[in-house]
């Protein structure tokens, strides 16, 4: 079927200065379907003010006062982790579109979003649901936003020597970290801080969260894999008496002894992937598997 009026959210990196070609690029796709563009306060100012742009946009929004079809995140897999936390629990599928380096998430580049934007209006896409980690504390507010799309690392601060992280999933003891942090890491995230310390690698769709340790003390501590539907009760101790706990890389401060619970979020992220879309293809390309010109 063909579509009437789609509705478009825009988010996008306001770091990125020097991508106006490309994001004007999008902008010309958007609007050539004269689409309903809902715009980021922020996002728009930065386009309008920094980039020099001139923006038909319907709308701007802040927060998460918005509604739309699909949501588009300019700019690399950090600005899409963002855009995941506005979206939340809206149920709104999202768009990467790469302005940088390609990521896993934000995949999509400048020069195929004409095809992309078209593949939409012919319902020729599919939508991959991606599980996210909730957190909770008992006592400690974590900001706004308690859920990970990637990842959720429990890390010592600053100069601070290794915390203990006292691991319990569904009420069973399971070990006490010596180290200087610990990640629990979706499929989402599992190419992400998790790899770097050892991690492996997680198909997205494949139930289950993984739990690595960062700079452990003891040599044979190894990746845990565990189903998403356990529940992950954390307790740290640490010399400093607090320690970090970092949602998708934002991190908030804790108390020592405070309780940390994690669990599958009672929502997903649905991201849009084009029909021709390959995990393994872009998998052997990032991790340059078969670069070796030996």
């Amino acid at each position: 079927m063909e579509h009437g009026k789609l509705r478009f959210a825009l988010f996008g990196n306001i770091y990125q200065g020097k991508k106006s070609a490309s994001i004007q690029q999008v902008l010309s796709s958007i609007s050539r379907y004269e689409a309903e563009l809902y715009v980021d306060m922020e996002y728009y100012y930065f386009l309008k003010d920094n980039q020099r742009l001139d923006i038909k946009a319907t709308k701007l929004f802040t927060d998460d006062d918005f509604d739309a079809d699909f949501v588009i995140s300019m700019g690399g897999d950090g600005t899409f982790l963002k855009a995941a936390s506005r979206v939340g629990a809206k149920n709104i599928p999202i768009l990467g579109v790469n302005v940088g380096r390609l990521g896993f998430l934000a995949d999509i580049s400048p020069d195929q979003f004409d095809a992309t934007l078209d593949a939409l209006y012919h319902d020729d896409y599919y939508l991959e649901s991606r599980a996210l980690i909730q957190v909770e504390t008992d006592g400690a507010s974590l900001g706004t936003y308690h859920c990970a799309l990637n990842d959720v690392a429990i890390l010592k601060r600053d100069t601070a020597s290794m915390i203990s992280i006292r691991t319990c999933v569904n009420g069973q003891y399971l070990h006490t970290y010596q180290a200087d942090g610990l990640v629990i890491s979706t499929p989402t995230g599992s190419t992400a801080y998790s790899l770097s310390n050892g991690g492996p690698i997680i198909v997205p769709g494949t139930k289950v969260f993984s739990m690595t340790a960062v700079a452990p003390h003891s040599l044979n501590v190894r990746p845990f894999v565990l189903p998403d539907s356990a529940v992950i009760d954390l307790e740290v101790e640490s010399r400093s008496h607090n320690f970090l706990v970092a949602i998708d890389g934002r991190s908030e401060k804790c108390a020592e002894g405070t309780k940390i619970t994690l669990r599958r979020a009672p929502y997903d992220i649905k991201v849009v992937k084009r029909s021709d879309h390959r995990y393994f293809d872009s998998l052997r390309e990032k991790m340059m598997w078969g670069a070796d010109t030996r």
